[in-house]
């Protein structure tokens, strides 16, 4: 039996793959357990820089797999048991992280790419929320996530109608960072992953947590976060090695940071 979720090394990056592709990589109990131990795996692990998520065969995600809760008569408790839990570790992940999205991402399973930090997607791919079409609401933060990229008026349109976005429409729209040649999907998306692990990690992480925070604060509150972020990363390793690297004209080597503890590995 095939593992739900396989975990890679390449190099600084740790690559996810969701691996159930018979059943467009739908999520169950298992897959869930799985995929939390694999996210401990990487947080713990001093060597890895950035995380890549994909999908195994024809899909990224199809969400979730209704034939796992037929039964359950609280989706609620289904969200506060593995949904929610899943996309809250994403969102503050400690390393930044890539979706590489291909085929369908649907529901949950789009929500899953969206909670990273950035998404590319193959122009073919096929994005929709289809809660709407069996009598469901968006769920695992897609309904905050549609608002804040696209915008409430098409995010009503693709919740409330099931539309079907490409990978070129999303990119067109917002939803995603870029979308790319299928054929290339993989290879461009590791390129971003390893760009990632040669950044200043630390400086990478404080910059999605400035901008998720805006989403939702004043332009004084930001401001503030600013001002203490910055205060933080210009007292930290990676600061000290741009510096040096810009006024000596060379290349910042942040790789040689620990990420853990903003010092010469």
């Amino acid at each position: 039996m095939n593992e739900p979720v396989v975990l890679e090394r390449l190099g600084a990056v740790r690559r996810i793959t969701l691996n159930r592709p018979d059943r467009l990589n739908a999520f169950d109990q298992a897959m869930h357990a799985r995929l939390a131990a694999a996210l401990d795996e990487v947080a713990a692990d001093p060597s890895a820089r950035a995380l890549l998520v994909v999908g195994a065969g024809r899909a990224f995600s199809a969400g979730q797999d209704l034939e796992a809760v037929q039964d359950e008569r609280d989706l609620g408790a289904v969200l506060e048991r593995h949904w929610n839990p899943l996309v809250r570790r994403l969102a503050s992940f400690p390393l930044p992280s890539v979706a590489a999205v291909h085929g369908v991402a649907a529901g949950a399973g789009l929500a899953v790419a969206l909670a990273c930090d950035l998404v590319l997607a193959a122009r073919s791919a096929k994005l929709l929320l289809a809660f709407a079409r069996i009598g469901l609401v968006p769920d695992s933060g897609a309904s905050w996530q549609l608002a804040r990229l696209v915008g409430p008026a098409r995010a009503r349109g693709l919740a409330m109608l099931g539309e079907t976005l490409s990978g070129e429409q999303a990119a067109s729209w917002g939803l995603v960072w870029q979308a790319v040649e299928d054929a290339a999907l993989s290879d461009q998306a590791l390129a971003v992953a390893n760009r990632f692990a040669e950044g200043p990690i630390a400086a990478l992480v404080a910059t999605r947590r400035l901008i998720d925070e805006a989403a939702t604060g004043t332009l004084i509150e930001a401001l503030a976060r600013e001002t203490e972020a910055q205060r933080a990363a210009g007292q930290g390793a990676e600061y000290a090695e741009g510096l040096a690297a810009f006024l000596a004209k060379r290349t910042p080597n942040f790789a040689n940071l620990s990420r853990h503890e903003g010092t010469p590995a």
